[in-house]
């Protein structure tokens, strides 16, 4: 199956997704900017990989279950997906929001269906002296200067918006409050748990990202049983836009290095 689907884990439990090329499954995870945001890394990893990449439940108009209130929620419902599809030897790429997925996803994969993890920018730790920036406080100018190396070439005006698109992303960030919202961008228990995951997980950084910064993306490569932190320079929360070739090869490599079928 390629192209985009919707296939279904509940009664009440629908995910739409994107695959495409062939290989070893990625399973690419977005944040809180929507599919759109990596997009671009989904269709280059598909030239050597079968790209997976969801719409998380409430982004983009998807429907989103009374029930699923939590990342712990969407980690169980991806984790059934590679169930489901008896994937093996996965590789989980996800940004921001997506790489606190994938980190608790690792931590619950006990039929050991995950062999590689890369958080490109990832929340979804407490690290003393490192708080993750309220986001939901900024406005659109303060948002782009804290994300973005270069915030004037990516910076957007609300004003210049037609209402749909502003209403997607209004209605984007309002699932996001409720599933990340309280306690914010993090879940206590997470950091401590990391431990045992040993699985390699390299954790790609943004040098001048502002919502998170490199110092707390240090703080959570060590707390993983095998992880190791690579900084971007001349990117900010999103290198995968900012710095596209680089992020992608260094993904390449952890492709290669981290499968399990070599």
């Amino acid at each position: 199956m390629r192209g985009m689907a919707t296939t279904h884990l509940h009664p009440d439990l629908s995910l739409t997704l994107h695959e495409s090329g062939a290989g070893r499954p990625v399973l690419v995870l977005h944040g809180g900017g929507g599919p759109a945001t990596v997009a671009g890394l989904a269709e280059a990893l598909s030239r050597t990989a079968h790209a997976i990449t969801p719409v998380h439940p409430g982004w983009d108009g998807t429907d989103r279950p009374a029930w699923l209130t939590g990342i712990d929620d969407l980690a169980l419902a991806y984790l059934q997906l590679l169930h489901d599809r008896d994937l093996r030897d996965v590789l989980v790429v996800g940004s921001s929001l997506g790489g606190w997925i994938a980190a608790e996803m690792a931590v619950r994969d006990t039929a050991g269906a995950i062999t590689g993890l890369v958080l490109i920018d990832a929340v979804g730790v407490r690290i003393d002296g490192e708080p993750v920036t309220d986001f939901f406080a900024l406005d659109p100018r303060a948002a782009a200067d804290h994300s973005w190396h270069d915030p004037d070439r990516f910076y957007q005006d609300p004003a210049d918006f037609p209402a749909e698109e502003l209403a997607r992303r209004q209605a984007n960030m309002a699932t996001m409050r409720v599933l990340a919202g309280d306690p914010y961008m993090h879940d206590p228990e997470l950091l401590h748990r990391l431990a045992r995951v040993q699985v390699p997980a390299l954790l790609l950084w943004g040098e001048s990202d502002r919502i998170a910064t490199p110092a707390y993306g240090d703080a959570y490569a060590k707390a993983f049983g095998n992880g190791r932190l690579h900084v971007i320079p001349e990117a900010g929360h999103l290198p995968q836009i900012e710095q596209p070739e680089t992020t992608l090869s260094l993904i390449e490599t952890h492709l290669r290095e981290t499968s399990t079928s070599r």
